[in-house]
């Protein structure tokens, strides 16, 4: 009988690649979720019969759920609040609780292999140094008083890391592997519905949707990763190396190749002329670089992921340009506006 996954957050836009890549490798995947999105993950994987099954958790910081770890090989956990989703105090503990729970329940239920997804902004720092050992210094005070919703996302993904490599080091009979991406972009799968704009449920392509507006605002940063790199390499954290032949897994990754904005906008007006005379018209500034400097090397020795295993900028750039249009059209023929989106940074 194959492996089964539990995967938290499975309903969303990495998600549903996390999934469908498991899937794709023959894993049985049990995938947590509540209400609405339950009931779309059953009715939208109903085709792959046992190997995939849907466990509804009402609350995942404080509810137990014994029975959705019967027999679990490895936890996936994904779900994290989003920014400006809470208060600033709220966003916080739901991130560190929320964490906290799924890992502990599952080490009790006999779990022994974890991979989290936290982000590339629990790492970010004024000496723009990317490493494992390298941490945001943003404050719980600055957080919850700052008055800057990016800046208290930041501390919740920092602060719920914190709490689980200090769980992880007091548990050291578990594998623990984070992953710590940038922005990420790329097409949706076929599980992945948005009948209606929404704008969260876009995730980080909502900023390169903006592209698509003459009155958009580009990205905070040009440094990204695809979205099904970032799949892949959770998969991979389910069997990669131990512990303790290569220290603590805090695994940074970005895409090996990027470019400037400019370059991103004068490729799709190239490759889809259609598209154009709606493009962004702003000026981009240049950024201090285009791919993070970080260290690939450590990525292969952990996850054996090998820079040729990336997708590359131009093909993420399509495909997730022809995405988006795809699903704007959906949009408008089911009578739905089509305004210039937010950006939530």
């Amino acid at each position: 009988m194959s492996e089964i996954i539990l995967v938290t957050g499975a309903s969303g836009f990495l998600g549903s690649h996390v999934v469908s890549q498991l899937l794709g490798k023959g894993y049985r995947v049990r995938a947590a979720a509540r209400g609405a999105k339950a009931h779309h993950l059953k009715s939208s994987y109903a085709s792959y019969g046992d190997r995939f099954e849907v466990v509804e958790i009402t609350d995942i910081s404080h509810d137990q759920f014994p029975e959705a770890l019967v027999g679990v090989d490895g936890i996936i956990h994904l779900a994290s609040p989003l920014p400006g989703r809470a208060e600033p105090e709220a966003l916080l503990a739901a991130a560190v609780e929320g964490t906290l729970n799924v890992i502990v329940q599952g080490e009790k239920a006999g779990v022994k292999r974890f991979v989290v997804t936290s982000s590339i902004a629990t790492v970010m720092n004024p000496k723009d140094s990317y490493t494992d050992k390298d941490w945001n210094p943003v404050t719980r005070e600055f957080a919850l008083t700052g008055g800057n919703q990016m800046a208290t996302y930041a501390a919740s993904k920092k602060f719920a890391e914190v709490a689980l490599w200090e769980w992880a080091d007091r548990h050291p009979h578990v594998e623990v592997t984070t992953l710590n991406p940038p922005f990420f972009y790329g097409p949706f799968t076929a599980h992945f519905l948005l009948p209606a704009p929404d704008f969260g449920a876009l995730s980080t392509d909502l900023l390169m949707y903006n592209l698509l507006f003459e009155d958009g605002i580009f990205p905070s940063k040009t440094r990204y990763i695809d979205v099904r790199d970032v799949a892949q390499a959770h998969l991979r954290g389910l069997k990669s190396r131990p512990t303790a032949e290569v220290g603590r897994k805090r695994i940074i990754l970005s895409s090996p190749t990027g470019w400037p904005f400019r370059e991103t906008v004068d490729f799709i007006a190239e490759q889809r002329p259609a598209l154009k005379e709606r493009l962004i018209a702003a000026t981009p500034q240049i950024k201090p670089f285009d791919v993070l400097p970080m260290d690939f090397g450590r990525v292969e020795e952990v996850l054996g992921m090998k820079i040729s295993d990336f997708h590359s900028t131009e093909q993420t750039t399509l495909d997730t340009i022809d995405a988006l249009v795809q699903i704007e059209s959906q949009w408008r023929s089911a009578g739905h506006p089509i305004n210039t989106p937010p950006t939530f940074e």
